[in-house]
């Protein structure tokens, strides 16, 4: 199939510039490559300038109300459970009014495919800030500096026992077609967080990895049984430290502490992905490298860490090494196999109508107590 044949006829009113426009050019490829029918697609979506992605792709579509994409999605799915079904929805949609929607359509890991589009900021609104702009960001609803914590996507998705998250780049189509295809080939709750520029509003929020020249040191993409490598040149890689010292003359929870660290990629340490590991732990430290990046205003930059290391060394060895040096993953980072919650609703259907005497509703109410 062409990508051609996911274009609807409408205009797309996207803000030049925005990184919407990406995410919708690597849907409409994504799909093609999938090869599923566009009337057998349904893109449900709820509020805000993401929210607009049914009127450009040429499936079905339902422009929802704010935050309710998620209970939508869920209703189309299990009553319909032929259609791949998509929702898109922002981080303001999604994470503030729709928040309770998204955490259990992924504890209840619905064959549903989300695009979380994150851009730190309400856009269609106007400019407010949203549950993932850093502490400290100043916006029209916060002149002063918003004083809330934001969250971290990943922590919600792993934290609600999500089966499937990735990561992707507005300015890199490749990985974002390759996230998407993995999103629909995965049975059940797939989330693709897609870090999107808001050219108006919060231009640059993702400058440190959406620059060309800075990506390849600042970003890893992760794919499924490749070594964990990175850098302009490759030479660098991930490996797993175990902090053994004790916390308080004990180990927390009786385990040692793990983390990230970055070595040579000649160092035999340099650790193989496996998305499909079912224990959660190595995923998310996988999803929140980087994150402190995002979480204050003036946070630690790479920049500023490396510089204050010693001058003659391009990257610092282990020991100078902080978190803020750890590059953010892009890609699959997890992808576990689980029930899904319309596949098991309609068995319970099907076994409950099968043992059942009434298959109709007059059957049904000739069962109960009657009178004239």
């Amino acid at each position: 199939m062409e990508a051609s044949q996911f274009k609807s006829d409408q205009y797309v009113r996207f803000c030049p510039g925005c990184g919407d426009h990406a995410i919708c050019m690597a849907l409409q490829k994504a799909m093609a490559q999938i090869g599923i029918p566009p009337h057998q697609v349904a893109v449900i979506s709820g509020i805000g300038c993401s929210s607009r992605m049914p009127h450009y792709l040429n499936t079905y579509g339902f422009n929802t109300i704010h935050g309710r994409g998620g209970a939508i999605a869920t209703g189309v799915k299990t009553s319909h459970p032929e259609l791949t079904v998509w929702q898109m929805s922002g981080d303001g949609d999604c994470l503030a009014i729709g928040g309770n929607h998204f955490i259990h359509e992924i504890r209840r890991n619905v064959d549903l495919n989300v695009c979380l589009f994150n851009n730190r900021i309400y856009g269609l609104t106007k400019g407010q800030y949203s549950p993932t702009s850093p502490k400290g960001f100043v916006s029209k609803s916060s002149p002063f500096g918003t004083v809330e914590r934001p969250f971290v996507p990943a922590e919600l998705v792993l934290g609600a026992r999500g089966t499937f998250f990735a990561r992707t780049l507005d300015v890199d189509v490749p990985t974002t077609v390759d996230c998407l295809v993995a999103a629909q080939q995965h049975k059940g709750a797939s989330i693709v967080e897609c870090l999107v520029n808001c050219v108006i509003f919060n231009n640059g929020t993702h400058s440190w990895i959406a620059d060309r020249e800075q990506r390849a040191e600042h970003s890893i993409i992760l794919r499924h049984g490749e070594k964990m490598i990175f850098g302009k040149n490759n030479d660098k890689g991930l490996a797993l430290k175990i902090n053994d010292q004790m916390v308080n003359d004990q180990m927390v929870n009786g385990l040692p502490l793990l983390s990230l660290i970055v070595v040579d990629a000649s160092d035999p340490r340099v650790l193989v992905h496996d998305a499909h590991q079912q224990d959660p732990t190595l995923h998310r430290l996988l999803a929140l490298m980087g994150q402190e990046r995002n979480l204050e205003v003036n946070a630690p930059s790479l920049e500023r860490v490396k510089s204050s290391a010693q001058s003659d060394c391009q990257w610092p060895s282990v020991e100078q090494q902080g978190e803020g040096l750890l590059p953010i993953a892009l890609g699959v980072i997890r992808d576990v196999e689980a029930e899904t919650y319309d596949q098991a609703v309609n068995e319970q259907i099907q076994k409950v109508r099968a043992s059942s005497k009434a298959h109709t509703f007059d059957e049904l109410t000739a069962t109960l107590e009657q009178w004239s």
